[in-house]
Order: structure tokens, then sequence, then C-alpha cells
């Protein structure tokens, strides 16, 4: 069952500006089961689900710095957000060499990348 004295009390601290971190965190250090706070917070959760959305928790300073860089590269911060994990998984794939073209043979075989034995005289 969810408390809801602490629904109420997340609700007012989202209104006066705290995001989750800073709501959470002090719950817990001041003696909340953390189960109970979870429950909570899970409770505030949209009901419907979207295949293409993420939640995330953000330390403050994280938050800040993100919001710079967005303002610096002029996107709003969920583009900022989206930039950077595209970035990412682009980057992290697996670069296949190129194929070499057909008429470059002859420079292949003589540059320092050809691989083949050498003859010996």
């Amino acid at each position: 069952m969810v408390n809801k004295s602490l629904v109420k009390f997340i609700k007012a601290a989202r209104k006066r500006g705290f995001d989750d971190y800073q709501i959470r965190n002090p719950l817990i250090k001041k003696g909340w089961p953390s189960e109970e706070v979870e429950n909570a917070f899970a409770s505030l959760k949209p009901k419907h689900k979207f295949k293409n959305k993420i939640s995330i928790f953000l330390d403050s300073d994280l938050l800040k710095q993100l919001e710079r860089r967005a303002d610096k590269n002029m996107f709003t911060l969920p583009e900022q957000i989206e930039d950077i994990l595209r970035r990412s998984v682009l980057n992290g794939k697996k670069k296949t060499p190129k194929e070499e073209k057909v008429d470059d043979k002859f420079i292949t075989f003589f540059s320092r990348k050809y691989t083949g034995k050498k003859s010996e005289d």
C-alpha cells in the first residue's frame, strides 16, 4: 500500500522545484524505508507507457552541465541528451574496413599494408 502522505510530500516538493534525486535521498537518509519511497515515486509515474521514452534520474550538478551544453549547442535539454546518446551508439559500432576498389589492386600490392608473402631472392 502506498503511503498517501509521502506521495503528497513528493508532489509538494516537485512543485517547489526539487528534482526526484533531491527528494529521494533525504527521505531515505531520514529513515524512510527505500521500498516505501520507491513505491510512492512509482505511484506518481504516468500509467501509460511509451516505447521510445526513457526516464532517468540525474544529479542536479550533472543536469546543470547538460543544460549549459544544450544552450551552447542551441538544443533543448531533451535534444541534447538524445544527441549524446545517438553519438554514443554511432561511435560504439565497430567500424568495418572498407573494401578496396578493383582498380587499386596495383597500388595495394606495393603499399605498406600489403600482407602477402614476400618473394625470397
